[in-house]
């Protein structure tokens, strides 16, 4: 017997890929012209926000393309789907974070020993325009970003992106009134930070999500407890909670029931509970009392 179970996720999923589509137009173009003049000009600080904001388009590249896959039906094979490709993507983002982080750091070192005349206007113009872009697209994303890792990264690269702009526009300004063009290679560095800093959350969860680890956004105290204050669970043991994928959670649980005969009324409440502590797939195996689990790791 083969049996389906829905979930309404077309409308969101749909309205994820215009916002991403408009968000890697809007980064890539920016990005060219970016680049563009920051070769003209010599300028480390907008070479390197260039050479972040195109891991950025990289990132929302890959996470369109792992909501699309996700959205395939689960077969013989994949049980659950692609839905884990989003984490995967998750964590390839981070990386790719750090890889443009060290090609960062080692250019602000070599600036250092070997700097040039930068033109200040052309860096606080280019900047200001990078304000505009990484703000609009930060704010497309904002409203959808409390509920999904990938987009809760991407988010997150944007804000820090237009904060980045801000600070090149103050580098720019700078070199204008003082001369200071070592100034650029400072606020290169500066950006590595941020970027370290913006980055570490994202890859730790990520990591955590693909070794299967409880999502930060489940309290498992609060799974606990929920379990023990169902009326006509005696015990339970075998808790299992984790992440098929950046939007949806699965748990499995072992309950020891004081009467067998109520065993769908608890059931049904079990999984209500569930659903409201943001858990969309629970199985659960019922026991009957008196039961002692002497299984390794029974907990």
């Amino acid at each position: 017997m083969k049996s389906h179970h829905s979930h309404p996720h077309s409308h969101p999923v749909t309205s994820l890929n215009s916002i991403f589509i408009i968000c890697i137009i809007l980064n890539l173009s920016f990005v060219v012209v970016e680049a563009g003049i920051g070769f003209i000009y010599h300028s480390l600080g907008l070479l390197s926000d260039a050479g972040h904001n195109l891991s950025d388009v990289f990132s929302l590249l890959l996470s369109l393309f792992a909501f699309r896959v996700a959205r395939h039906r689960s077969n013989r094979h994949f049980t659950y789907g692609y839905k884990k490709s989003t984490i995967l993507v998750s964590l390839t983002n981070a990386i790719i974070l750090l890889i443009a982080v060290g090609g960062i750091l080692i250019e602000s070192i070599y600036k250092l020993s070997n700097p040039e005349q930068i033109s200040g206007e052309a860096i606080s113009w280019t900047a200001g325009a990078g304000i505009i872009v990484n703000g609009i697209t930060a704010w497309l994303l904002m409203k959808k970003q409390k509920h999904d890792l990938n987009v809760r990264g991407a988010f997150l690269h944007m804000a820090m992106d237009t904060l980045v702009s801000v600070g090149v526009v103050i580098s720019g300004l700078i070199i204008i009134y003082t001369g200071f063009t070592l100034i650029d290679t400072f606020i290169s560095l500066l950006i590595t930070l941020i970027i370290l800093l913006s980055t570490w959350r994202l890859l730790k969860e990520s990591m955590c999500l693909s070794l299967d680890a409880v999502p930060s956004s489940i309290h498992i105290n609060e799974i606990e407890k929920i379990i023990s204050n169902i009326p006509g669970i005696q015990s339970w043991h075998h808790l299992h909670i984790w992440a098929i994928s950046t939007t949806e959670n699965a748990a499995t649980v072992h309950i020891v029931l004081e009467d067998i005969r109520q065993i769908e009324n608890i059931k049904q409440q079990l999984r209500h509970k569930m659903h409201e502590m943001n858990i969309q797939h629970i199985t659960i195996e019922c026991e009957a009392y008196p039961y002692i689990c002497n299984e390794p790791h029974c907990c």
